[in-house]
């Protein structure tokens, strides 16, 4: 650690304390407004920089020891309580700047020691620049990619890969920044070198890795949104095949009928056709296809698979209130309700196959409560059916549609959650229906 007056030392604790936020920020959101979260961070740093310097007046030996160490830690707290991010989350990002904490502190020493003949001038000189190189890369080439990649390590990470991670950077700063060794003879500096690329090769094994399971978990629900989609279409083709069938019907039924009309009509059997004309009209009433609800989209969709838990017998109950035009796609409406609705019927059959004597049923409700379109399924499912992380498992649900519904759901800031009630499997979701689309 180079020596100095203890201005010297304040211009050099500012220099870091600022390049950790300012790196820190690149690759983290604040959960404040923009006004607040500088007026905290200016805060918190005249607060950590006037104790670092009386640290540094007082006992300078323990301070130029563990005065970055000390700094960092107390910045860590407060940086989880300004960051948006979950607690995992935001100490992957903090081991990272950590990281790059180092790069700047060694670097700014190294280079003073070995070119300038220890000037205090070149080692914050050199921190100023390398954090300006640092915080122009985050923002040209890494900041969309971590960011992005941040949604990955948030839904997957675990606690054990973390502490690992963290304890192993630790360490290898820890050595790096070691005081008793100040030559800066060549096996320092390889010494350095080694740790650097070694702790910097496990931040991007852990990027890389999280980014593959990100990666293969958006292909997974991309492949269900593909299976999902299939499914409808043969809901859709069914209904067709459907169409064309009372079609070929109806032209079959209209011949017959117009022969027998035309005789009452060659007999002059006025009465007789009047009534046979009513008969005919209570038939067609009664054969028409049910209307559920005013929304076309969701209408057929939900009558296709009525049909299909009808003929599995299955009992449906249906409770759907919405109207004609709803500010929301047809195309995540249907991929909420095909999604659920396809899985309780699953379930359902599941029940049966296992030869449970309980009688299988369906409810579906959908309904609309001002700007909230809320939505609920429950149906018969096995005892045993479980969830993980809120979430039912696949092998309960066919495998298809959750991550759909979830992924549709949270497109307008919806509130979902699934269980299991005892043998009787609950779905339930709101979420709100945008003014103009």
């Amino acid at each position: 650690m180079l020596g100095g007056s203890v201005y010297i030392a304040l211009i050099r604790f500012a220099v870091s304390l600022a390049g950790v936020i300012l790196l820190f920020s690149r690759m983290s959101e604040s959960r404040f407004g923009r006004k607040k979260t500088i007026v905290c961070y200016v805060g918190f740093s005249a607060v950590e920089l006037i104790l670092a310097c009386i640290w540094y007046v007082a006992d300078w030996e323990s301070c130029v020891r563990i005065v970055a160490f000390a700094m960092y830690v107390c910045f860590m707290f407060f940086a989880i309580f300004m960051s948006r991010d979950s607690v995992y989350l935001s100490i992957y990002k903090l081991a990272l700047t950590f990281y790059l904490l180092a790069v700047f502190l060694i670097g700014g020493l190294e280079i003073a020691i070995i070119f300038f003949d220890r000037s205090v001038w070149a080692d914050i000189i050199v921190r100023i620049l390398l954090i300006l190189f640092m915080t122009v890369l985050i923002d040209k080439k890494l900041k969309n990619t971590i960011r992005d990649f941040s949604d990955y390590v948030e839904k997957e990470v675990d606690k054990f890969s973390v502490a690992v991670m963290i304890i192993d950077i630790l360490f290898g700063i820890g050595f790096i920044m070691n005081p008793t060794l100040r030559e800066a003879n060549g096996y320092r500096i390889y010494q350095i070198i080694t740790n650097f690329v070694l702790t910097g090769t496990l931040q991007i094994l852990m990027f890389r890795f999280y980014l593959h399971i990100g990666k293969e978990k958006e292909y997974e629900r991309e492949n269900q949104l593909i299976q999902m989609n299939h499914r409808l279409l043969e809901r859709q083709l069914e209904i067709l095949e459907e169409s064309v069938e009372s079609g070929k019907q109806i032209r079959h039924d209209v011949r017959h009928h117009n022969a027998v009309m035309a005789e009452y009509a060659r007999r002059g059997q006025k009465e007789e056709l009047l009534q046979y004309l009513k008969e005919y009209d209570r038939e067609t009433d009664q054969g028409t296809a049910e209307m559920i609800c005013a929304n076309t989209a969701v209408n057929n969709i939900v009558s296709a698979y009525t049909r299909k838990a009808r003929n599995e017998q299955i009992k449906v109950t249906l409770d759907i209130e919405i109207g004609k035009e709803l500010a929301i796609p047809s195309i995540d409406l249907v991929a909420i309700l095909a999604n659920a609705y396809e899985n309780a019927i699953y379930a359902c059959m599941e029940v049966k196959r296992y030869s449970d004597k309980r009688e299988c049923s369906i409810q579906l409700t959908v309904k609309r409560k001002k700007n909230k379109l809320i939505i609920l399924c429950s149906n018969t499912c096995r005892m045993e059916t479980e969830l993980k992380n809120g979430q039912p498992k696949t092998e309960f649900t066919g495998g298809i549609g959750v991550s759909s519904i979830i992924k549709t759901a949270e497109k307008y800031d919806g509130e979902y959650d699934f269980k299991n009630d005892n043998g009787v499997f609950i779905f339930r979701l709101i979420m709100s229906i945008p003014l103009n689309l």
